[in-house]
């Protein structure tokens, strides 16, 4: 079975980058499939994967996405494919895996911006290839993004299937929680007896960096729970106007702003809790990876890895809009070392049921059973 797989970027820093990467990686290797990828960057790995590059401009800016597109559709035309599985907007295909939600509704109500050019662009692409005589399925990555695929499009919801991403099972295999828990809690002034909360995100403003931190104020301060309770900051983003928060709060002894890291799998194991509240994720890949590390996680309503929880059992999922006292109560409840330990061990044992390999199982069925399709057309 001769599949096209396309994605401007395979392998890279991303979400969509490192499912397309883990996934195709995997079905190569099973020798069902050959395999092509249409790409404009790549980062192959040992799977036999043939590379086509897709030329991408840069400029015009709006006409990025267009261009793309086109460019690849003329490369697979030529290609004799059995099956054409995207994970970007493009305008003919039969698979789409949907890593995040329609563009316009991703601007005008997660972003709360107009539409620019390009933006328009973009939502034109995404248009004609969701309502494309081609498309066969349409795989969104959480319930979340099925929700809000539905509110614009009409599609059935026997053409979607979720399928989530995945975790591997060696991500944490060969570390030590023990060592990395010392090497980074001296590494940033931390003690063994510091309640750590671990945040992780490259967008701080999405994330609501700023709730967490309002939630610790009130925990610490209100109830005088918090005295050991410390705030570790992952990822990248402008730390000044959070610290000027924390100042205000006057917490600002209790946040450690630690940048980007290579080897967050260390973080994840030197921390107690984690918290996400974003105003919207369509999975959330770092909640699956904290809770592979077998920390609780706090998340709202608007995260796709909601999927994965049950409110209570491997942490909380709190409701949308959250507010600071909501966040402050379930961290307070894990202060108690044995409830923490109780549900990092159930959040641990859910992540290892969502394997990169059972994500690779169930995209295997989706691909034969299209195969299955062709072959009733042709009967």
């Amino acid at each position: 079975m001769k599949v096209a797989v396309v994605i401007p970027k395979y392998g890279l820093v991303g979400g969509a980058e490192g499912f397309a990467y883990e996934l195709t990686e995997r079905l190569a290797m099973r020798g069902r499939f050959e395999i092509h990828l249409f790409a404009n960057q790549a980062r192959l790995g040992k799977a036999p994967v043939t590379f086509h590059r897709v030329p991408m401009p840069r400029f015009p800016r709006f006409m990025r996405q267009i261009s793309f597109a086109a460019f690849a559709q003329r490369q697979i035309r030529r290609g004799g494919f059995d099956l054409i599985h995207s994970h970007d907007r493009i305008f003919r295909m039969h698979l789409l895996t949907m890593h995040g939600i329609p563009h316009a509704r991703w601007i005008r109500e997660a972003r709360n911006k107009p539409l620019s050019l390009f933006d328009r662009a973009m939502a034109w692409v995404e248009r004609k290839g969701l309502t494309g005589t081609d498309m066969r399925m349409v795989l969104p990555v959480s319930g979340l993004v099925k929700e809000e695929l539905r509110k614009t499009y009409p599609i059935p919801a026997r053409r979607m299937r979720v399928i989530h991403p995945g975790i591997s099972e060696e991500r944490f295999a060969s570390l030590d929680r023990g060592i990395c828990r010392r090497r980074i809690r001296t590494r940033h002034g931390l003690s063994e007896s510091d309640v750590v909360v671990l945040f992780v995100g490259m967008n701080f403003e999405i994330k609501r960096l700023g709730l967490i931190m309002e939630g610790l104020g009130d925990l610490i301060h209100k109830e005088d729970r918090g005295v050991d309770l410390k705030l570790l900051v992952v990822g990248k983003g402008d730390p000044l106007p959070y610290q000027a928060l924390a100042r205000r709060l006057g917490i600002e002894e209790r946040i450690i702003f630690a940048g980007v890291t290579r080897e967050v799998e260390t973080y994840y194991l030197a921390s107690d809790i984690f918290v996400m509240p974003s105003v919207f994720d369509t999975f959330g890949m770092a909640v699956l990876e904290a809770m592979a590390a077998g920390l609780p996680v706090v998340i709202t309503q608007k995260v796709g890895a909601r999927d994965l929880l049950t409110d209570g059992v491997q942490g909380f999922i709190l409701d949308d809009p959250p507010n600071p006292m909501a966040l402050a109560a379930r961290i307070a409840f894990l202060l108690d070392p044995e409830r923490r330990a109780k549900m990092g061990e159930r959040a641990r044992a859910t992540a290892l049921q969502h394997t990169w390999d059972r994500t690779a199982d169930e995209m295997e069925a989706v691909y034969l059973m299209q195969r299955g399709l062709d072959f009733n057309r042709e009967d």
